[in-house]
């Protein structure tokens, strides 16, 4: 049965790749990039590959929360049900790393973005529909003056850590909170050092073989295996669920991260406000 799935992130890498492979698999899905150009070259490519699939494109800066609130009343717009959300979109490096909010762009894009754009599609993703969030091995403890931009982390690699984090844990409290009334919400590493743009910039390596990450996110989205497995963390360079980091297991914790992050969501709506 054809579904409906939304990647965010996708006109490159393991988003570009997992979107290909669904689409040859006759899925309907919805590419999402930042830059224009890039997403009609992603769709045109696509296109060519398949008969049966169907292939939709959206524009959006996951940075400004503006966009991501756009991008999913585009998707709202266009569709009454969601079938799977991949919340592939990240950054590593960059070199403006901080927002125009003053937050640091990892935390924006990795954690935040995601957080409310599936919160924003709520109403689509019915009890048999996954959310699949893109972790990381790189997991370390958030420092939440970090994530309300209070201080700045300097080291690429710490920031990102954090960011995974703090993905991983909201996606254990948003399961946990839903409980059988939502989609299922997973969070994955899809493999360490893959051949990614994110690798050959933050590490300077070339990578292992991307379908690593492309094939298990397809299963994840598809396969029976993940069909009841919300708020678990699966570790593909194990190939199997495990635990993440401990403080993704604290409910009491990823209840704060939680509240951190409508707390600055709360204070970018505010100062949005007083802009205009």
């Amino acid at each position: 049965m054809q579904k409906t799935i939304l990647i965010t992130g996708s006109t490159d890498g393991i988003g570009f790749k997992t979107a290909k492979t669904l689409v040859l698999q006759d899925h309907h899905v919805l590419l999402h990039g930042r830059n224009p150009s890039r997403l009609e070259e992603a769709e045109n490519t696509l296109s060519s590959k398949t008969e049966g699939g169907k292939i939709e494109s959206y524009v959006a800066d996951l940075s400004h929360m503006a966009d991501v609130e756009a991008l999913a009343k585009a998707v709202a717009e266009r569709h009454t049900k969601l079938d799977v959300l991949i919340n592939n979109a990240g950054v590593f490096k960059t070199p403006n790393p901080i927002t125009q909010h003053g937050l640091d762009v990892r935390f924006v894009v990795n954690t935040i973005a995601p957080y409310l754009l599936t919160r924003k599609l709520m109403p689509l993703l019915g009890t048999p529909a996954r959310v699949v969030n893109l972790s990381s091995a790189a997991q370390s403890p958030v420092d939440l003056d970090a994530l309300f931009g209070r201080i700045r982390l300097s080291d690429d690699f710490t920031a990102y850590a954090q960011s995974k984090l703090a993905l991983t844990m909201w996606s254990r409290s948003m399961a946990i909170s839903l409980e059988d009334e939502g989609p299922v919400i997973i969070a994955i590493n899809p493999g360490s050092l893959l051949a990614t743009k994110m690798v050959r910039e933050g590490f300077g390596m070339a990578g292992k073989d991307i379908r690593i990450g492309a094939e298990i996110l397809t299963r994840a989205a598809l396969a029976d295996e993940f069909g009841t497995a919300s708020g678990k963390y699966f570790d593909n360079d194990l190939g199997q669920f495990a635990s993440p980091h401990p403080d993704a297991l604290n409910l009491q914790k990823s209840e704060e991260i939680v509240r951190a992050i409508e707390a600055v969501l709360a204070e970018i709506t505010q100062s949005d406000k007083r802009r205009l």
